[in-house]
């Protein structure tokens, strides 16, 4: 089959190389002997793997391998009990071999594609969706009639998080850096669009009534501080990543002031080993996908033997929406 492999830790221009190797095994790390094995039409790009070409993810495997968390395509195979059935359209997560013909993801991570649905959008589902959901509901506790403010709203995982939000019956704020994002923001959903620039946080602030209940940022940096002034009492700042390549830091006696929290949110550390978290995830998801709220935001596509200028599109931040590869050209 064909695929891309990681073949050094240089850097998306030269990291990366397409290759023939055998299919997969049907088996995977997360649930050795056994797993699904999916015909893979579309591939979803994430930051994770723009890591990796420099070998600064946590997720180190030997080169050289092929990466690649997401996909979408038609069950193959699969072990039994499993939830899914051969010839079935699919959403899965695979942590790695994503970038590939054929890869093999674990049962619990392998969810029904619904109709409504193309590969492309199956392949942007799980790990911006999952991630929306596990930091908001769950660890940001969002509520109905609440108030999120998201960073990198035009993003894949921000545009997640605006329907996620609105799928709880919550408001969303969208922060943006362009007028091309905010349209981006706007078409995924959201209630009121802010841009970057020296006066947002004071335009968060007037725009919610004064203050926010939730700040979702994938992006840390600089904004940090502000996020924090832009929550009202009892509000939670939930962390799910640092795409701005900054780690910020808090003075604690600010959460102090009106009685805020700073959340973690790793998503993919906590749910590993949860195979009925995920199954419970994928299912509020579902009802989302079925209402009509969660319709993945598909930017730029690429075929697989371009996934270095995919990968570059996500580090030079001009990424908009889900970058996904058309790994079989559908």
């Amino acid at each position: 089959m064909r695929a891309v492999q990681i073949v050094e830790e240089s850097g998306p221009d030269s990291a990366l190389a397409l290759v023939e190797i055998p299919e997969p095994e049907p088996s995977h790390m997360l649930t050795p002997g056994s797993g699904v094995v999916v015909e893979v039409h579309a591939a979803g790009v994430s930051f994770p793997e723009v890591l990796q070409t420099r070998g600064q993810y946590q997720l180190k495997p030997p080169l050289p391998f092929v990466p690649g968390s997401e996909v979408a395509g038609v069950v193959l195979s699969a072990p039994p009990g499993a939830q899914v059935e051969v010839g079935e359209r699919v959403a899965a997560f695979c942590a790695l071999g994503g970038f590939a013909e054929t890869a093999v993801a674990p049962e619990f991570f392998v969810f029904g594609l619904a109709d409504r649905l193309d590969f492309a959008q199956g392949a942007g589902l799980i790990l911006n969706y999952h991630t929306a959901y596990f930091s908001l509901v769950l660890r940001g506790r969002l509520k109905e009639g609440e108030t999120v403010l998201v960073h990198g709203a035009a993003g894949g995982v921000g545009t997640a998080t605006l329907q996620i939000a609105k799928g709880v019956g919550a408001k969303t704020i969208a922060l943006v850096s362009s007028v091309a994002k905010r349209e981006v923001a706007e078409a995924a959903g959201a209630d009121e669009t802010v841009l970057v620039g020296d006066g947002w946080k004071d335009e968060v602030l007037e725009r919610s009534g004064g203050g926010v209940d939730v700040v979702l940022d994938p992006v840390g940096g600089d904004r940090f501080t502000d996020s924090l002034r832009c929550l009202r009492e009892g509000g939670r700042l939930v962390v799910v990543g640092f795409t701005g390549g900054s780690i910020p830091e808090v003075r604690v006696n600010r959460l102090l002031l009106k009685n805020t929290e700073v959340v973690g949110a790793g998503w993919g550390a906590y749910v590993m080993g949860k195979p009925d978290l995920n199954r419970e995830i994928g299912a509020a998801i579902e009802r989302m996908i079925d209402d009509g709220v969660v319709t993945p935001v598909i930017g730029e596509r690429f075929p697989l033997e371009q996934a270095a200028e995919a990968l570059k599109v996500l580090d030079e931040r001009r990424a908009t929406g889900k970058i996904v590869l058309d790994v079989r050209g559908d």
